[in-house]
């Protein structure tokens, strides 16, 4: 965004209108922590981490919303309106093009994640053998899941080193959001 070198540390930056991500030095970081600098088209992503052992969804519930993998990430897109969702996928972020009206009933059942910062935040499901758990977490590091799934998934079933990679990352996140 400027001449400024960017550390190895460094915040990032949503284009709302072109739904990038941009690292940027902390001037450009903190320039856009306000709602409605730079005439709305850029937000910083904030670094907050949320996670509820409690979380609850059933089945049902997330049959009725109609997501056909293990593990999706919703969030609310202030250009569209309306909340959209993403699988993680060998091929990248795969956009849900189902309805998402069921959605609302989660967030109504688990009102600890109705706080999630347009854009810039997500909410990260995914089903275990155990139940669901779900993440408040910021938009890039869905996107860093998004890479990990990209990045070593093998075959049909991901294999084992893709399945690692994951079952690391869903560990990082129940630490962090506890924090």
């Amino acid at each position: 965004m400027c001449a400024e070198p960017i550390p190895s540390e460094h915040g990032h930056v949503a284009d709302l209108d072109t739904r990038g991500i941009m690292c940027t030095c902390r001037g450009c970081f903190l320039l856009f922590t306000n709602t409605g600098a730079g005439g709305n088209r850029f937000r910083a992503i904030p670094d907050r981490y949320r996670y509820d052992p409690d979380f609850a969804l059933s089945q049902a519930a997330w049959d009725a919303i109609g997501i056909p993998v293990r593990m999706a990430f919703f969030f609310t897109n202030s250009v569209l309106g309306s909340t959209v969702a993403f699988y993680p996928s060998p091929a990248g972020a795969t956009e849900c093009l189902l309805s998402l009206e069921q959605w609302q009933r989660v967030i109504t059942d688990n009102p600890d994640f109705a706080d999630v910062a347009p854009d810039v935040e997500a909410l990260l499901v995914t089903r275990s053998d155990t139940g669901f758990e779900c993440f408040l977490l910021p938009i890039d590091a869905c996107y860093r899941l998004v890479g990990l799934v990209k990045m070593h998934w093998k075959g049909f079933d991901g294999g084992t080193e893709a399945w690692a990679a994951i079952d690391a990352f869903f560990d990082e996140l129940r630490q962090r959001g506890h924090g």
